[in-house]
């Protein structure tokens, strides 16, 4: 059985920011910064959030285009999570993407929340990146 993966962001009283978050992700500096000069370069405008949720004590990271909700990251030790959620007519677009396949796999698969399903990946490398630069352009068309 996989190991639960545990948020490392539980401290209500401390705001993450940068250091808080390069000093729990460790080697995925990189990667972090990859992907937030894709999203911010391409998409002018986009906004970040960082906000605690008392649900399940722990603080997310949410990037949003206008009213538009692009992904959320938890942070993990030695790295994080980014999830992308979709609703059902992105099905197609996703069919027709670059995506790997077993990403395409899990969303067909996936458990569904009402007419959303979740991308989400654990950051490990730059495969991972750019699976990510797959996904937030077609996140950003989704009406």
């Amino acid at each position: 059985m996989p190991e639960k993966e545990i948020l490392v962001l539980g401290d209500k009283n401390i705001v993450p920011d940068d250091k808080l978050i390069f000093s729990k992700i460790g080697e995925r500096k990189s990667h972090w910064q990859e992907i937030m000069e894709y999203a911010r370069s391409n998409y002018p405008g986009v906004t970040e959030e960082w906000r605690y949720y008392n649900d399940g004590k722990q603080w997310l990271f949410k990037m949003q285009l206008k009213k538009k909700t692009i992904f959320w990251i938890g942070i993990l030790k030695d790295t994080f999570r980014i999830t992308f959620y979709f609703g059902n007519k992105a099905e197609p677009f996703i069919e027709a993407s670059d995506l790997p396949d077993k990403i395409k796999e899990g969303f067909r698969t996936g458990p569904r929340y009402g007419a959303i399903r979740a991308i989400s990946l654990k950051v490990a490398g730059e495969e991972d990146v750019d699976i990510v630069k797959i996904l937030i352009p077609l996140k950003v068309k989704m009406k």
